[in-house]
């Protein structure tokens, strides 16, 4: 048998998303009620009959092609490209879609010509798939994008590797499993116009919307909060988002906190405007709040049509200045009277306008990125930044988790390791198709302890339901070629529709139809359902025994990692800031790797998220809650690198006492709000006020200078991410008291 009919490879890959998980030895009590619920957890949002259709006719097509070519090997490794191509498959827009299903492609394709030509040699081809591995385990501090495709590239160079190729079937191998991705990728953009974040703009563009209508109508205390209706709304729609972690994802979750910050805000100077006419009617501070009020509700009427249409914000600036403007006058008027309840008033107003001005400069910030202008601009800026300065740079952040106190390394070694004695094992006894050893492996093992355990109980429980059903079909139904087709694509489609709902079906579906597609090159469904059984228990149990010798227990660990992600944050904020303060002070090495302990730490406290989403008893509002608290911390880090960047790209100038000031409070204020996330109570009052050091930042020095300019925006930056932040922890912190 030659590769291209050989196994199926990446049929192997898991259903689309993690599957929940299994507590901890300790509650051993309630251990097989959890399990069974885990079992029979049935999640009908993840079954999209659409993309399941389009991937089932790209799988059987190219069967179909074969079989009336006279080439039927060739039909089924190009249908085996094809299935690979279709894991990656999804429902977001065109070009993300695209792209991250022609990496999956590329990849896999590399992956069969570098196991057909180095199976012939077992030293190097253990070698080889002990790298690749490795590799791969590094990918998950990349996302769950990343990481998928280094699973499934890992399950084609183990399979092709254990199936010595001449180096033109190795060629011919690579070549049919690349034509089978792009024809699966050329069904998922045609098929599958649909905009994946619809619904959350429009919920988004109705709320900004009713918060603007309650910033022109007056507040009264008799009714509920204004915008209620809309802010559930864009709540529940936004629900499902909470357990994605890509950056449009993340923007959407930072809109609607700033929503929210706005609705409060806007609430609050209408209240604070009746109080001062109802302490004198004819106060000037009244006309300022008019004022400003009105200014307010056509920036927030710019932004809910922006989002509903995708159309560009127009005005914004202007109107942001007259903000400003406003607040200024509103302090200037009310200078002389102080003492007075009107001066206390209009002082509390004055504070909330400077706040409610740094919510609408994020939102407008966030809000531009979302449309399709928006998001170009944003790639593009984003490809000027210096490799080492980028957010979400591959290699700085790979580089930043090379140690072992990253998820990402110590999930990468283990997976590694066990592959290697799996693939080493089965080469050892040559047992039939062994490769399903470390294929099993791959699958199975997790970064987190709970979906390892309940994906490895699952797969071997689905595996041999999987195999008594295709016996019984061999066994009762008259088998012939287009039989064997049909069937095919009855699996493909259930394992691509009802599977991702349950991992326990997806594992039935998978094993039938890897039985279908390797029995329809002539070899004999017994000897491949008795192999299939054995090696996929045996790599099962290994990969569960592993795991429980080196687990990585999550259970109250992610707010210790966010607080050593405020603090890798504090210590790159003194670094970078003394490059203003006190140039040559830092050198760029010194910089360089606290932004990779940042890195680090970032890529943990994501990877911990990605693992406690999995975890039994994790409610969506907890899941929204930390996420709206990372977006939040992203916004900050973002900040710091633009700020980083500039240094070298700004002539040197004196630095403003009032910058220090500022840098000071902001590494206080990432301070407590680690202390707080480690269990500490502290008052209010601790906190600087973070937009009065604003202000007077950007009263001093000459805003027309670079770099004064820079700094000013991204200090506002800071200031709106960390007083949000400060919100987050602190409603956080009160939730976890009161259970």
């Amino acid at each position: 048998m030659t590769a291209a009919s050989s196994d199926i490879n990446a049929i192997e890959q898991h259903g689309s998303a993690p599957v929940p998980a299994l507590p901890p030895a300790r509650e051993s009590a309630n251990w097989l009620r959890r399990f069974i619920k885990i079992v029979v957890q049935f999640d009908k949002k993840k079954m999209q009959p659409q993309m399941a259709l389009r991937n089932t006719i790209g799988v059987i097509l190219p069967l179909i092609a074969g079989y009336a070519l006279g080439m039927p090997r060739g039909g089924l490794a190009m249908a085996t490209g094809a299935l690979n191509a279709a894991y990656s498959d999804g429902s977001d827009p065109y070009a993300q879609r695209a792209k991250r299903m022609l990496a999956s492609t590329t990849w896999c394709s590399v992956a069969v010509l570098l196991g057909g030509l180095t199976g012939h040699h077992n030293l190097t081809s253990v070698a080889m798939v002990l790298a690749w591995t490795f590799v791969a385990g590094m990918l998950v501090s990349l996302g769950t994008t990343a990481a998928d495709v280094g699973v499934i590239s890992t399950v084609m160079l183990v399979v092709y590797a254990a199936q010595p190729l001449t180096p033109g079937q190795a060629v011919s191998s690579a070549l049919l499993t690349l034509a089978g991705g792009l024809l699966q990728t050329g069904l998922s953009v045609a098929l599958w116009p649909v905009q994946r974040y619809e619904p959350e703009r429009r919920a988004l563009g109705a709320l900004f919307l009713a918060v603007a209508r309650a910033a022109r109508a007056p507040a009264t205390a008799a009714k509920s909060p204004p915008a209620t209706q809309e802010s559930l709304q864009a709540q529940n729609t936004l629900a499902g988002l909470s357990r994605n972690d890509n950056m449009e994802a993340i923007r959407y979750r930072s809109l609607l906190d700033q929503a929210e910050r706005i609705r409060l805000s806007v609430t609050v100077i209408a209240r604070l405007r009746l109080r001062l006419e109802r302490e004198s009617s004819d106060h000037a501070a009244i006309e300022i709040l008019d004022r400003y009020l009105e200014n307010t509700a056509k920036l927030l009427d710019d932004l809910g049509e922006s989002l509903l249409t995708g159309k560009p914000l127009e005005n914004e600036r202007d109107r942001l200045v007259l903000s400003v403007a406003l607040a200024n006058q509103l302090h200037e008027g009310n200078s002389g009277e102080r003492g007075t309840f009107a001066a206390a008033v209009a002082q509390n107003a004055r504070h909330q306008m400077d706040a409610l001005s740094g919510q609408l400069r994020a939102a407008i910030d966030l809000a531009s990125r979302t449309t399709p202008e928006g998001q170009a601009a944003f790639e593009k800026a984003e490809a000027r930044q210096p490799l080492r300065l980028r957010f979400s740079g591959v290699a700085a952040t790979l580089r930043g988790n090379l140690n072992l106190q990253s998820a990402a390394f110590r999930h990468a070694l283990r997976l590694a390791v066990c592959v290697a004695i799996g693939d080493a094992a089965g080469r050892i006894f040559e047992s039939q198709r062994s490769y399903w050893i470390p294929m099993t492996i791959v699958l199975v093992l997790k970064p987190e302890f709970t979906t390892t355990f309940s994906r490895g109980i699952l797969r071997i429980v689905g595996t041999i339901a999987g195999l008594v059903l295709a016996t019984a079909l061999f066994h009762f139904l008259p088998i012939h070629t287009a039989t064997e087709i049909a069937l095919i694509a009855v699996f493909t489609f259930l394992m691509r529709w009802v599977g991702p709902a349950n991992y326990g079906i997806f594992g039935v579906t998978v094993s039938a139809l890897i039985v279908l597609l390797l029995t329809i090159t002539g070899i004999s469904p017994r000897d491949v359902i008795h192999a299939r059984g054995v090696n996929t228990v045996i790599g099962g149990v290994l990969a569960l025994v592993a795991y429980a010798a080196w687990p990585t227990w999550e259970k109250a660990q992610v707010a210790e990692l966010f607080a050593k992600l405020l603090e890798a944050y504090k210590k790159s904020l003194h670094l970078v800031t003394q490059g203003y303060l006190q140039p040559g002070a830092v050198s760029e090495k010194e910089r360089g790797r606290a932004r990779q302990q940042t890195r680090t730490a970032r890529s943990n406290l994501e990877a911990s998220l990605d693992r406690v989403g999995a975890e039994p008893g994790v409610t969506p509002e907890q899941m929204s809650r930390w996420n709206a608290m990372l977006a939040s911390s992203h916004r900050f880090a973002h900040a710091l690198m633009a700020i980083e960047a500039g240094l070298p790209q700004t002539s040197e100038i004196p630095a403003r006492q009032e910058f220090r000031k500022f840098r000071d409070d902001v590494e206080k204020t990432l301070d407590l709000l680690a202390k707080i996330l480690r269990g500490q109570r502290l008052p209010e009052r601790e906190f600087p006020d973070l937009r009065q050091d604003h202000n007077r930042l950007v009263a001093a020095g000459d805003p027309q200078n670079a770099r004064y300019a820079l700094v000013n925006v991204e200090a506002d930056r800071m200031t709106n991410s960390l007083d949000t932040l400060r919100e987050q922890v602190s409603a956080w912190s009160q939730t976890v008291r009161s259970t």
